[in-house]
């Protein structure tokens, strides 16, 4: 065993090493390469925000978010692209929202330690990182194919808002299992001391106390799939509108904005290319940072709360 002099003399020789001119630079080269890549990263950010803001400012007004799609770029609108985004977005937090806390509810708090369960979070964690698009097939293939004929089902809205809840579903629960963690066990006890059972203290104690955590991942988690084009256009979204129907209804047809967008691309006139899709653009940015003020903001609240 080492004495105790021994220790103190050791520490002191961690310390001067640390402190050492050699270690400084070095931690010093380290800290500018950060900066610098943070530096571009913010750099290349503000062009590409100058840039859409500068091509599709003259396009912002009242008609583009009232207007359906035209064939002439003077005319056209994203209302279909606004309204598809908004009930996609409303029909996944219904669908994925209450399924991934409650699976992240039942990993963290009764699930047993064994083989399946493992097996269970290394499939959660995987998920997490898969391409978007092989969620658009996987749910082209069930939701389209296989219950086609079911009423509701087919290439309608609620194929897409399946798809999409499939994509986030991963990050929900992973975001719930890291918040649900986080509660001091301390809270559990006292609970359980208290004579309440175990689901009790997950509802009225555990729950409440990690929900700042959990609806800060959930919208985040929807921030990611209001982006997303190529699980719904796989799944079976539609590039335009009838002016008569705004898609409400789950058997509906739908669009979505990042659908709008990648058709404005797409057509040959320079007006669309550009001016129109980079309205889109600064409308969905709109729609995104609104979500992700909504996460501060809910965040902030249940903090303060607990």
């Amino acid at each position: 065993m080492s004495s105790p002099a021994t220790v103190i003399r050791k520490h002191h020789e961690d310390l001067d090493l640390k402190s050492s001119p050699k270690k400084r630079a070095r931690a010093r080269r380290f800290e500018l390469v950060l900066i610098a890549a943070t530096v571009v990263s913010v750099l290349v950010l503000a062009w590409l925000l100058f840039d859409i803001l500068s091509d599709g400012a003259s396009r912002l007004n009242l008609d583009l978010l009232t207007e359906y799609t035209s064939r002439r770029a003077e005319d056209t609108g994203v209302r279909s692209g606004i309204t598809g985004t908004l009930s996609l977005m409303v029909l996944v937090g219904l669908i994925a929202f209450p399924v991934g806390v409650a699976a992240a509810l039942y990993l963290e708090e009764f699930a047993a330690e064994n083989r399946f369960t493992r097996l269970v979070e290394a499939n959660i964690n995987n998920l997490a990182g898969v391409p978007s698009v092989v969620y658009g097939l996987l749910g082209f293939g069930i939701f389209a194919q296989i219950f086609g004929g079911i009423p509701g089902f087919g290439r309608s809205l609620l194929t897409g808002a399946l798809t999409l809840s499939l994509l986030v579903l991963p990050v929900i629960i992973v975001a719930s299992r890291e918040s649900l963690r986080a509660v001091p066990q301390d809270l559990r006890n006292g609970g359980l001391a208290l004579g309440a059972t175990p689901i009790q203290v997950a509802f009225t104690i555990t729950l409440p106390a990690a929900m700042s955590g959990v609806l800060t991942g959930t919208i985040l988690a929807l921030s990611r799939a209001i982006g997303e084009t190529a699980p719904i256009l796989v799944a079976g979204a539609v590039f335009s509108r009838r002016a008569d129907n705004v898609p409400w209804a789950f058997g509906d047809n739908y669009s979505a904005l990042p659908i709008q967008i990648y058709d404005f691309v797409k057509r040959p006139q320079p007006e669309f290319q550009i001016e129109v899709s980079a309205a889109g653009i600064i409308v969905l940015m709109v729609l995104l940072l609104s979500m992700n003020s909504i996460a501060i903001f809910l965040r902030n609240k249940y903090s303060k709360d607990s």
